[in-house]
């Protein structure tokens, strides 16, 4: 009996969702019946793997060789930059090294679709080789890479309207010719141009983004050298060749060097240097050995510093800032050894004018000692009174001579400089030989012609103590005003 009243409940049960009713069983299967019945009429979307095959032409016939627009106006594209790195700017080679992103916009109406829902598709990179692309290239270019870790630093998207994004990432090394004329206290102007190789501007238009900056900066971005200035220069640079007319677009790039640096290895060394030659001028002047010896070795020193200087620098024509201020800087020193030399020069004059009057004194003796010999001896008349009157002339001379050489070496023992003479001629003279005393009025003489020559010498080193640290500081404030403001405002204005 149990299992009779089973079967039969599920016959009705049965029976019940067959007949038309409002109940749940039967909307439940109706509402599945009309989902059914509208998924039969709605269209389906497209597979991804579909709906690419006919965006990039296996079914559309799109053709990547042919640019948009076709025999038609040009193509615009749209460029913008992302400086991610800047530096490495080089100045014997005059260029410098970026990090970028470089990205290019354009319309495409072949690649506009509908079948997708998504307003815009994230491509693959290796997508790239099935599309259209501009051919751009940097016009100051020396070298280039792209990047490839971990994947191809490549972006690729496709909008609903057509409009193709192309992201890539790039390090370059672009040309930069430098004006150095205010090295180290300059600003440099670096271009970076980009331009199209192949197509005309018939064919293809490259613009600058102008929704946003065209030129964007990485936070923080710092150069060891350098201060990028916030202003950048954008333009047109558009190219004429024999082929035809090429659209180009150009940023320019302002560079203000920091010169901390150049201060602590060049401008400082130099100025104490300078003022170490000063030193030879409070030391006293019979000291040669010290005065010659810092007086050289501040010329070496200078010349070196000087070419150190130049050592980082291209072989340019022109006159640099730091050129003249290293060049003015061995002047000085230079003409503090010089000084010394005209003060040594000076103290020894005495000397030369007591040899000089010694040389006239001994000609005017010889001439009125062969006068009167002459005269009493008379007119010779044999060859003996001749040779006779020769070899008194020739014992008078050699008298006097000897005569004046005694009288010199005993002036030179009164200054104490006997012992030198001495020792340099002491093989023809003994030590018990006795000079005589000089004439008072020569001895007087030479004592005051010696006092008057030194107290030149002195009286130079003294105002070269006051002149050489007035006409160097006369120096650095005519340098600083021409190179900080004059020539700064001048081939640079400030905008």
């Amino acid at each position: 009996m149990g299992a009779l009243r089973t079967g039969a409940r599920a016959f009705l049960l049965l029976l019940l969702g067959c007949l038309p009713s409002r109940r749940g069983p039967l909307r439940l299967v109706s509402g599945r019946e009309e989902i059914k019945s509208h998924s039969r009429s709605a269209p389906q979307p497209m597979s991804p793997s579909d709906f690419l095959d006919k965006l990039m032409g296996r079914t559309s016939g799109y053709d990547a060789r042919i640019r948009p627009n076709f025999k038609g106006p040009p193509v615009n594209v749209t460029c913008n930059i992302f400086i991610n790195s800047f530096g490495s700017v080089t100045e014997t080679t005059m260029d410098y090294r970026v990090n970028v992103f470089l990205r290019q916009q354009w319309n495409d109406p072949r690649l506009a679709y509908r079948e997708y829902p998504d307003d815009s598709l994230d491509l693959d990179p290796s997508m790239l080789d099935s599309i259209w692309k501009p051919d751009l290239f940097f016009a100051n270019e020396k070298g280039a890479n792209f990047h490839e870790v971990t994947t191809d630093n490549k972006l690729l998207r496709i909008f609903k309207n057509g409009n193709v994004l192309y992201s890539i990432r790039l390090t370059l090394i672009l040309s930069c010719p430098m004006d150095l004329k205010n090295f180290p206290m300059d600003i440099q102007t670096c271009t970076m141009q980009l331009e199209s190789f192949g197509y005309t501007m018939n064919d293809l238009i490259f613009e600058w983004l102008e929704e946003q900056e065209a030129v964007q900066v990485a936070e923080g971005l710092t150069l060891p050298q350098f201060i990028l200035r916030d202003e950048k220069d954008l333009g047109y640079c558009t190219k004429y060749y024999n082929t035809g007319k090429f659209t180009c677009i150009e940023v320019k790039f302002h560079l203000e060097r920091q010169m901390g640096y150049y201060l602590i290895q060049m401008y400082i060394p130099s100025l104490l240097i300078v003022i170490l030659s000063w030193v030879s001028f409070w030391i006293n002047m019979d000291a040669a050995p010290a005065r010659v010896g810092l007086g050289i070795t501040t010329v070496l020193t200078m010349t070196t510093q000087s070419a150190g200087s130049r050592a980082s620098l291209p072989k340019v024509s022109y006159v640099k800032a730091i050129d003249i201020w290293m060049a003015v800087c061995l002047l000085f020193v230079f003409a503090a050894l010089l000084e010394y030399a005209a003060v040594n020069f000076v103290s020894r004059q005495h000397k030369e004018f007591m040899r000089l009057r010694r040389r006239q004194r001994r000609q005017r003796m010889g001439l009125s000692s062969g006068t009167a010999s002459l005269e009493s001896l008379g007119q010779p008349s044999s060859l003996h009174s001749s040779e006779h009157t020769y070899a008194t002339l020739s014992q008078l001379s050699s008298s006097r001579e000897e005569e004046l050489i005694r009288e010199s070496r005993l002036y030179f023992r009164g200054y104490g400089l006997g012992h030198c003479l001495q020792a340099k001629e002491g093989a023809g003279e003994g030590p018990g030989i006795y000079s005589p005393p000089p004439p008072s009025a020569l001895l007087r003489e030479g004592e005051t012609l010696h006092k008057r020559y030194v107290d030149r010498a002195k009286r130079i080193d003294t105002i070269s103590r006051a002149v050489f640290p007035f006409t160097f500081l006369v120096f650095n404030i005519f340098y600083w005003v021409v190179y900080k403001v004059l020539r700064s405002e001048d081939i640079h204005p400030v905008p």
